[in-house]
């Protein structure tokens, strides 16, 4: 009787918040790839940039309904396994907004294709895992939230079917395969120790659990999810996933899937493995450590450009790792995260939107000569890669320097120098590409461009410094949680 009672009330408290508005952006980016995956069976092949334009509404006003609930109560939905706070509504923006951004470096280079729609549509379901890993509040949904935002990415990687496409694609799937047995190993683990897979009852029951159990399954669940971050050592991916798919594909698997993994991981830690006895902060910031390191070791002797900035985005997850390392033990740790990712995701893209708009120049030596012949295409540029490193007043800065004292808050002192090393460190490789866009001469392979993607990095060099700048009102909005 007990047990049934237990159960009635369980499922009472479930149908009571089942509110299908609490997921209204993902509602409509779910919505959105459904129909466009439709009208791509019926529109003619130079009508199909119409799925990409639904697709660009839909994050929109995914993007409009998260500032709405943002500014609301926090919420749970769906039986607490889905959460609205805002970690979530900062993801949403920055994922959709980001999303926007790729789908306007893809308007060209995908334009009549015969897989036109079929590329959209993969985008947007890609996205909405990482906004459900975001938001999960059950590691069930998490898992759901990396296959979802996996499978997609896999297409997107070989979506070219030539040589270099198929080879980032069988990489990035065996490796992502491998680690979501992993994940789905973990969470099995800590079911079993938890008894339990929701995180407000499994971080309380953790505790009191097997401490080899709880490890193992922390341990499963962190390999899936850094694979999803780019992280070291589930790392091997990306930088041939980055050199063979396209330059739009590029710029969103190196982006857009990490801001989902680091605040799940964010989430569990603050929730769920802060308390369980592992020492959960000592892995993540050796995690952290190996990532800014390795990655700015092998940026060093990259001349191709996607090759550097895919080492780049290894590099910038162990930054962005700060923060996640001391979740439960600093209050700056969620507005810290949350502003860098937010920093990060507007800069790589405005980088990668550089490259777009320049399909001929795959070295750094191709750049010579870019300020003479497109002055605000390089000024572009520069703002971009110096933001990366983290100067003054890009977003990135400030992000950095939040992560930097989150880390010194949360008794990482050593992490934080060993950041601030990689940085300095990390200004000699953007500048071997710097230094030739800004130098004369050459420019035989900087004639032809992609208009869109010039505006995407124009836009997004201007959103970075606007948002540097705006850091003062904008990071009390991270932090804020309103009571229900």
């Amino acid at each position: 009787m007990t047990g049934m009672t237990a159960l009635t009330s369980m499922a009472s408290t479930a149908s009571m918040n089942e509110n299908p508005l609490d997921i209204l952006p993902e509602a409509l980016l779910a919505a959105s790839a459904v129909l466009g995956l439709l009208l791509g069976a019926w529109l003619p092949r130079r009508r199909q940039w119409l799925v990409g334009l639904l697709a660009a509404t839909a994050a929109c006003a995914g993007i409009t309904a998260a500032a709405l609930a943002a500014a609301r109560p926090d919420v749970t939905a769906f039986g607490e396994a889905f959460t609205v706070d805002p970690i979530t509504s900062t993801s949403r923006v920055v994922v959709l907004g980001g999303l926007l951004l790729v789908l306007a470096l893809a308007a060209g280079p995908f334009h009549a294709h015969p897989r036109e729609s079929e590329f959209f549509v993969l985008l947007q379901l890609s996205a909405l895992g990482a906004l459900i890993m975001a938001g999960a509040q059950d590691l069930l949904l998490l898992a759901a939230g990396y296959l979802l935002a996996s499978i997609p990415a896999y297409a997107l990687a070989g979506f070219r079917k030539d040589g270099p496409g198929t080879e980032a694609a069988l990489k990035y799937y065996v490796l992502g395969a491998l680690l979501g047995v992993f994940l789905l190993s973990g969470t099995t683990a800590l079911y079993a120790a938890g008894r339990a897979t929701g995180y407000p009852l499994l971080g309380p029951a953790l505790p009191g659990a097997p401490d080899a159990l709880v490890a193992a399954g922390a341990v499963g669940l962190l390999a899936g999810v850094l694979f999803k971050a780019g992280a070291v050592p589930a790392h091997f991916w990306v930088p041939d996933a980055v050199q063979g798919s396209a330059s739009p594909v590029a710029a969103f698997l190196t982006t857009i899937p990490k801001i989902g993994a680091l605040t799940a991981l964010l989430r569990l830690g603050e929730t769920v493995l802060a308390d369980s006895g592992m020492p959960w902060a000592a892995l993540l910031s050796a995690v952290s450590a190996a990532s800014m390191t390795l990655g700015n070791l092998a940026a060093f002797f990259q001349d191709d450009v996607k090759r550097l900035l895919a080492y780049s985005a290894v590099s910038q997850v162990g930054y962005l790792l700060l923060p996640v390392t001391v979740a439960g033990r600093s209050a700056l740790a969620q507005e810290a995260l949350l502003y860098y990712a937010a920093g990060y995701t507007v800069t790589n893209l405005g980088a990668f939107a550089v490259v777009c708009a320049l399909p001929r120049a795959t070295r750094t030596s191709d750049y010579r000569g870019l300020a003479r012949r497109r002055p605000l295409l390089a000024t572009s540029l520069a703002i971009c890669l110096l933001g990366l490193v983290g100067t003054p007043p890009t977003a990135v800065f400030v992000g950095k320097l939040e992560a930097f004292s989150a880390a010194l808050d949360g008794d990482y002192a050593w992490l934080a120098v060993l950041a601030a090393v990689n940085t300095v460190a990390s200004l000699f490789y953007y500048l071997r590409w710097i230094v030739p866009a800004l130098s004369p001469g050459g420019g035989h392979r900087l004639a032809d461009g992609d208009r869109p993607a010039r505006a995407v990095a124009h836009t997004a060099a201007a959103i970075s410094l606007c948002l540097g700048l705006a850091a003062g009102p904008v990071l009390p909005v991270l932090s804020d949680s309103f009571a229900p």
